[in-house]
């Protein structure tokens, strides 16, 4: 059984067909321009191919009720051109198959939680640094929906106390996406987060917004995995060291032996999938819509 697949990113798409198994046979990136010039090379990629579901993982937000109008649609997304589209809708009627549609992040938590390093376990989040932030998360073997999707880029975080950067987030300014997203690093210091690998400053004041995030993840859901992805983590030092901030600011409270008795490295780990955690959990996505159809 082969399924198509379609990560659609603010930068690029990449699309893929895979295996239901999680294995990528092919995969093909497109930049990401304007809806028509960015479709046209995604529908002519899959034209001609066999495949018998289609899984997408967009960039957001996105409208997840199936009973709402815009269903499938791109939403009230910054990127130019690309607000208010109907997503779902273009690939529905170059390809009448089953479609499983959800968010990018959603689907690389499910990604993982299939193949990946959270294949163990019932519940997990998958946390995504780069340009932007973004959260998704998999509850009792469910995605996590509600009255929209998870926005959890987009969380309060208590500022350090010497850090006088504004925030680049064009909604809340010094939410966690406008203090610690690759965008935000950049601004700050005026290089990218590539060109900082040996200023230590840089990543002690990211572990310390990023770790505020993740404890008040595990508070609220009680992930049993966190899977951290995304360029910014590609930075070797920074995982030990939010692991490390994760540890203090819980304090002892939660008693549980992933946290306390130092196992946090198996708990709070990066992708098993790499790169392709986005791609394979659009496979998973097109995975159940198959099955649920």
């Amino acid at each position: 059984m082969l399924f198509g697949a379609i990560e659609a990113g603010g930068t690029k798409f990449v699309c893929g067909i895979g295996s239901e198994y999680g294995e990528i046979l092919e995969k093909f990136t497109i930049p990401t321009t304007t809806p028509n010039e960015t479709m046209e090379r995604v529908i002519g990629y899959f034209k001609g191919k066999h495949f018998d579901a289609i899984g997408i993982g967009s960039f957001g937000p996105v409208d997840l009720h199936k009973s709402s109008s815009t269903y499938g649609y791109i939403t009230s997304t910054p990127k130019p051109y690309w607000g208010q589209f109907n997503f779902l809708g273009e690939i529905q009627k170059e390809f009448p198959i089953p479609i499983g549609f959800d968010t990018d992040v959603n689907a690389a938590a499910l990604g993982e939680k299939e193949w990946g390093a959270a294949r163990d376990v019932d519940s997990c989040m998958y946390m995504t640094v780069g340009t932007g932030i973004g959260v998704g998360a998999v509850v009792n073997g469910e995605l996590l929906h509600g009255l929209t999707h998870p926005e959890m880029g987009h969380i309060f975080i208590r500022r350090h106390e010497k850090d006088l950067f504004e925030g680049s987030c064009p909604y809340h300014k010094d939410c966690l996406e406008g203090m610690a997203s690759g965008y935000a690093i950049e601004k700050r210091w005026g290089k990218k987060g590539i060109e900082l690998a040996r200023t230590a400053k840089v990543w002690e004041l990211e572990a310390y917004y990023l770790a505020q995030a993740i404890a008040n993840y595990i508070l609220i859901l009680s992930p049993k995995k966190i899977v951290l992805g995304g360029g910014v983590m590609k930075q070797q030092q920074l995982i030990s060291m939010i692991r490390n901030r994760v540890t203090g600011l819980l304090n002892g409270y939660l008693q549980h032996e992933n946290i306390t008795s130092g196992q946090i490295e198996d708990y709070i780990v990066l992708p098993s999938l790499g790169e392709n955690a986005g791609l394979c959990g659009a496979l998973a996505l097109a995975k159940k819509g198959y099955f649920r159809r």
